[in-house]
């Protein structure tokens, strides 16, 4: 795939792929966004007609065997991840999956070994691991800016929104789908930007429960987690609370570094020197950088951050703390 053009097709174009990702397949250089499937034959339509894909299926079967499709982009709610990635892997077509990877590590795993039983490249849309911002975080580590690490702690907290206090369904609050519920879909992206800074985890626990009782998935976790490279980890994550808050914490030997997982604030370098500061925005697109990185990876160059493996550990790490794998 070093000089061809690759022909992406989307499985569920919503609104994951209106601004975040689909364009970001659009100005890659050596990519194309060939078609886009959903199964409202109308939504599909007018997805392609405003976003100028050439063809749209409402059959995720015909997308994937389409020989004018080189590559898939799974881009619908995670209890069917699995589903649709074990028709790719048979198609023999590399793949960029949604995060979380699945509900669940099991999942995971039987994905990674579908994919790489025929050699073929998987791609997981933690897209963290490829912004600037993030970069900088890591190459002032990496620096010793802050000595040795020795901590990280994030604490994440969000209001109920109008659709939570409306009662309403949606599937990131199902317990069937997202046990965590906002933590699965939200605390994913942190901690797995974490492993890209510390390493593996080689342990991990917490607590989960509803507080609020809006929704079937738990709205209130606390976690606490160690790095095969001694780093400890720590963590609280409420979407209950009466304010928003995204603050995480790296202290080390020298130092500490502060910055927000979602929020656009500056990022804080603090030393015996002083303060630092530097804001480095998010481009128009956020995946850009991580489907640039594909592109790379599949021409031969870089190897892409976000993996199938990467993505697995963070999902083992997140079932860890919900609980839903014994120590």
């Amino acid at each position: 795939m070093r000089d061809q053009t690759i022909r992406w097709g989307i499985i569920g174009c919503g609104a994951v792929t209106e601004k975040k990702s689909g364009p970001a397949y659009q100005k890659t250089p050596g990519f194309e966004l060939a078609a886009v499937m959903r199964r409202d034959a109308v939504k599909a339509a007018d997805y392609a007609a405003r976003h100028g894909v050439p063809r749209h299926f409402s059959d995720a079967d015909a997308l994937i065997g389409d020989a004018g499709i080189d590559a898939v982009y799974i881009a619908t709610p995670p209890d069917t991840h699995r589903h649709y990635a074990l028709k790719v892997a048979a198609a023999g077509k590399p793949c960029c999956i949604e995060k979380p990877m699945a509900p669940g590590y099991a999942d995971c795993m039987a994905i990674c070994e579908a994919f790489e039983q025929r050699g073929l490249p998987l791609f997981v849309a933690y897209y963290r691991r490829s912004l600037p911002r993030f970069a900088h975080v890591r190459q002032w580590l990496q620096q010793g800016r802050i000595g040795t690490p020795r901590h990280v702690h994030w604490q994440l907290n969000r209001t109920p929104s109008p659709l939570d206090l409306s009662g309403s369904y949606q599937w990131r609050t199902d317990a069937a789908i997202a046990a965590g519920g906002y933590f699965d879909d939200l605390a994913s992206h942190g901690l797995d930007l974490f492993t890209h800074f510390f390493g593996e985890v080689v342990e991990a626990a917490g607590s989960s429960l509803n507080q609020q009782g809006l929704y079937s998935a738990h709205d209130a976790v606390t976690a606490s987690w160690l790095y095969r490279s001694g780093v400890t980890g720590s963590g609280n994550w409420n979407f209950g609370s009466f304010e928003r808050a995204d603050r995480v914490e790296i202290v080390g030997s020298r130092g500490k570094i502060a910055f927000s997982v979602f929020e656009e604030r500056p990022l804080l370098l603090t030393t015996a020197a002083g303060v630092e500061e530097v804001q480095i925005d998010h481009p128009e697109n956020i995946q850009l950088y991580h489907v640039g990185n594909m592109r790379e990876h599949l021409a031969g160059g870089v190897q892409h951050p976000s993996s199938g493996r990467t993505a697995a550990h963070t999902s083992w790490m997140l079932d860890r703390i919900l609980g839903k794998i014994a120590g």
